[in-house]
């Protein structure tokens, strides 16, 4: 069973800095793209960034135009995690961040974490 487990939300001030955090098991998550996706109140969830793999422990970076710049997608393929480093936070960056990934013909989501930016 895939497992996917966030961590790291809460509430920040526009313009912080914080760092999400994506726990794996179940699968040999450095062998698969990991992604981050949100979702904002009423509105659809939508596609952060992800990491995937080339070949070997070579991995391309893909973000969203409104966070090009400001998030870094990172992987830890000894602890099986996979981080999302998000700098200069906006009232607009608010939602519930989801990990997810496909594996096995599955689509596997996490539990979500809420980050929420106001001042």
């Amino acid at each position: 069973q895939v497992q996917l487990v966030e961590s790291g939300g809460g509430l920040v001030r526009p313009g912080d800095s914080l760092t999400l955090t994506c726990a794996a098991s179940g699968l040999t998550s450095s062998k698969y793209t990991m992604g981050w996706f949100r979702q904002a109140p009423g509105k659809d969830r939508e596609f952060v960034a992800a990491s995937k793999r080339i070949g070997g422990n070579v991995y391309s970076s893909d973000y969203a135009d409104s966070v090009k710049g400001r998030f870094t997608i990172s992987r830890n393929n000894v602890r099986a995690t996979v981080a999302l480093q998000m700098n200069d936070l906006r009232p607009e960056d608010t939602a519930v961040y989801y990990c997810h990934t496909v594996a096995r013909g599955n689509a596997w989501w996490g539990q979500g974490t809420r980050v929420t930016v106001s001042s």
